[in-house]
């Protein structure tokens, strides 16, 4: 009877043992949390009641939410191709190309870790710390999913427990946030990190971004203030949307914010971007190129045509960027956003698309901007492009699959090509940040003119007293290094942008074709060759200098340069099914979130 006792005792020790044990490892700061085995499904942690941004009241509270969807309406047509068997020599080509973007990856993020740890960037030529979007660690940030997604873990890790412990959203010491790249890379950055990890510290801390943003969206129409007084904000001053308001910017937070809603189980963040939704579908038939927006808006009148600019490029571009995405994410083959990418599609076609002049007469297409004007007779189109440009490849590609539509398929294999060969055409194999070019009489057929590009670039000079207007033209060619078809460079900057590489990526999971890893290679040669650094990789401030001058090291590295440029091309250079467009969406920063599905 003793024995037994003893026996039972023993038991029950062990038990209380395994119990503490088990309670100290779930505690502990010095083990990683315990995961799910299906990312993003981990138990949500309570809300942090005395965050700032959940105690502030709302001056106009919104009391009616739109119901969150919880599966996808349509069984979608498959993104990705089907891909052919890889030789062995060929897969040993492709690795040792991707192992040599992470190679480059890892030097970055190195620098970064070394010169800048929990700062927005490092300087890649001096070696020190900037804070340029908030001071919340945008690099970092930026990185989460890029290091997860190169199997970089313990660098996952650290990062992960570092914004966890020491990024607060409470404030900032920047007098206004920029709630658009706020919501691109932080929000974005986190929720994608979770998404692939399954980590509830990463949930916890997008949602206090989410709830920050929230309240820029406190404004008598509800239309968020898109550069926004925090300061103001937390102290309940009243505050109304901006009559100037760059349709980006109000019009790409729909990604990040629904996807918020989806996995928190909060209808607030996907009723605030459907409500901007349901404005620009109402405006888009009605403006002044019907299909399109203006650049720029009036949101504090909730006027999407108050501009007569109407471009896809910089400050206008990843609104279009999201109508696909959106539909993508949310399983839609019909309705709201597939129904505003056809149409915005169709009068970018119409209106926007021309064909370049070249002396190789190349097939290909680039977007420019239309001057409307009072719109009908008096618009006409700039036929100038740049970087911002270069992501409507991909957007295509990706519409064209979901909606099966070949034509767009088409456009995006022509657009894409436009931005490689304007990228060739430079000595340095990079393409300048913005330059005008001259555009074919038919788009049908273009034989190269040297007398009309000559006028084209003509054209683009200051006014003059000189009778030859030919020599005039060579002149400018000359002392301007402009390559054939091109007329101007007003920026011959390069920022490291990825626009161009992600249109490769997505054309390459589309089609399947390695020509395109190859394109991919020799972009990336070009831009390491010209940026590289001893730490990292810089801006430069000319892609077209005199020959024996340097670029110009801009020693400046932004976060998009780890989240987004090395991202997209290690993954062109990976296993097709790593982040599959068949699964995953991504956000106009690179950060990929689960699409949904159908339920069964």
């Amino acid at each position: 009877m003793a024995t037994s006792r003893r026996r039972c005792l023993v038991a029950a020790l062990l038990l209380l043992v395994v119990v503490a044990l088990w309670l100290g490892w779930a505690s502990s700061p010095w083990l990683p949390p315990r995961r799910p085995s299906t990312p993003g499904t981990s138990p949500l942690e309570p809300p942090d009641d005395d965050f700032i941004w959940r105690r502030v009241k709302h001056r106009y509270p919104v009391t009616s939410f739109r119901p969150l969807p919880t599966a996808a309406a349509d069984a979608l047509p498959r993104v990705q191709a089907h891909f052919a068997a890889e030789s062995a020599a060929r897969k040993q080509l492709r690795l040792q190309r991707r192992d040599a973007i992470k190679a480059a990856f890892t030097k970055s993020w190195t620098a970064y870790k070394q010169h800048a740890w929990l700062r927005d960037e490092v300087t890649p030529v001096t070696g020190q710390p900037r804070d340029t979007f908030g001071g919340w660690g945008a690099t970092l940030v930026d990185s989460l999913d890029t290091l997860w997604v190169m199997d970089m873990k313990a660098d996952f890790e650290a990062a992960v427990d570092a914004a966890h412990r020491n990024v607060s959203f409470a404030t900032t010491p920047a007098p206004t946030v920029n709630v658009f790249e706020t919501t691109i890379r932080f929000l974005g950055g986190l929720l994608s990190a979770y998404d692939l990890s399954g980590d509830a510290r990463l949930l916890a801390k997008a949602r206090d971004v989410g709830d920050m943003l929230y309240a820029a969206f406190d404004t008598p129409n509800h239309l968020p203030v898109t550069r926004w007084d925090l300061h103001a904000a937390a102290r309940g001053e009243p505050q109304a949307a901006l009559s100037s308001t760059l349709l980006a910017e109000v019009g790409s937070l729909g990604l990040e914010f629904t996807r918020l809603s989806l996995v928190t189980g909060d209808a607030r963040y996907h009723d605030a971007v459907l409500r901007i939704a349901e404005l620009l579908a109402a405006a888009q038939p009605a403006t002044k190129v019907p299909g399109l927006w203006p650049i720029l808006v009036d949101a504090a009148a909730a006027d999407f045509d108050a501009g007569a600019d109407y471009a896809l490029g910089g400050m206008a571009d990843s609104a279009y960027e999201y109508l696909p995405k959106m539909a993508a994410l949310l399983g839609q083959g019909t309705g709201l956003y597939a129904d505003m990418y056809a149409r915005s599609t169709a009068a970018s076609r119409e209106h926007l698309f021309f064909r370049p002049m070249t002396p190789t007469a190349e097939d290909v297409l680039f977007p420019g901007v239309l001057h409307a004007g009072d719109g009908g007779a008096s618009a006409s189109l700039e036929t100038s492009a740049g970087h911002l440009t270069c992501f409507t490849g991909g957007m295509l590609a990706l519409g064209g699959r979901l909606l099966a539509n070949e034509t767009h398929l088409d456009w995006a294999d022509r657009l894409t090509r436009g931005c490689l060969w304007a990228y060739a055409s430079l000595p340095t194999g990079v393409m300048p940040e913005t330059f005008h070019l001259a555009a074919c009489p038919d788009a049908s057929s273009c034989a190269w003119d040297e007398a009309r590009w000559h006028a084209a670039v003509r054209s683009r000079q200051p006014s003059s007293d000189d009778d030859d207007d030919d020599a005039a033209a060579r002149a400018a060619i000359e002392e301007q290094r402009l390559p054939p078809g091109f007329t101007h460079i007003p920026d011959a900057r390069y920022v490291l942008r990825p626009e161009a590489v992600e249109s490769v990526f997505v054309m390459y999971r589309t089609t399947g074709d390695p020509r395109w890893q190859d394109r991919a290679w020799a972009l990336w040669t070009a831009v390491d060759a010209l940026t590289s650094t001893p730490l990292a990789n810089s801006a430069v401030w000319d892609v077209n200098p005199r020959p024996g001058e340097a670029p110009g090291l801009a020693d400046s590295m932004e976060s998009f340069w780890l989240g987004e440029t090395l991202k997209y091309l290690y993954l062109v250079f990976s296993e097709p099914g790593l982040v599959s467009l068949d699964e995953w969406v991504f956000n106009t920063e690179a950060h990929p979130f689960r699409r949904l599905t159908v339920a069964v």
